[in-house]
């Protein structure tokens, strides 16, 4: 759904770990995002069957349900075509399995520069 004039786009972090969640919630705030923030795949999942967020930052080991599973509940929803994921995640190996199915990998730790950057120029391309 397209957002109205001088409305920020939503970013949803989903991260259990405080403290990174904490750091990916701040970074994209300042890179002009509304974020909502959920640290388990369950609370996760439901709210993205009612709501369409420009970009998910998706850690991929989550309690409840795996970030995998999330993933490719965003990729076969259609009402989720356009949403961008970042896949963050500590794990290499995994990441490589499902990176074809992600618009960004990033290897933690990742640092809020790194992150506010990027978000940056996601959002510059949603306006």
């Amino acid at each position: 759904m397209p957002q109205e004039a001088g409305e920020k786009p939503e970013a949803l972090v989903i991260e259990d770990h405080p403290d990174i969640a904490d750091i990916f919630v701040r970074s994209l705030s300042e890179a002009g995002f509304e974020t909502t923030l959920f640290q388990d795949g369950f609370d996760a999942l439901k709210y993205l069957r009612t709501t369409t967020p420009a970009v998910v930052s998706l850690d991929l080991h989550l309690p409840e349900i795996s970030g995998m599973d999330i993933l490719r509940e965003i990729r076969s929803d259609e009402r989720l075509a356009d949403t961008r994921v970042i896949l963050v995640t500590a794990d290499q190996h995994l990441a490589k399995t499902v990176e074809k199915d992600a618009d960004l990998v990033l290897l933690k730790p990742v640092s809020f520069t790194q992150l506010r950057d990027l978000a940056a120029r996601i959002a510059a391309k949603l306006d």
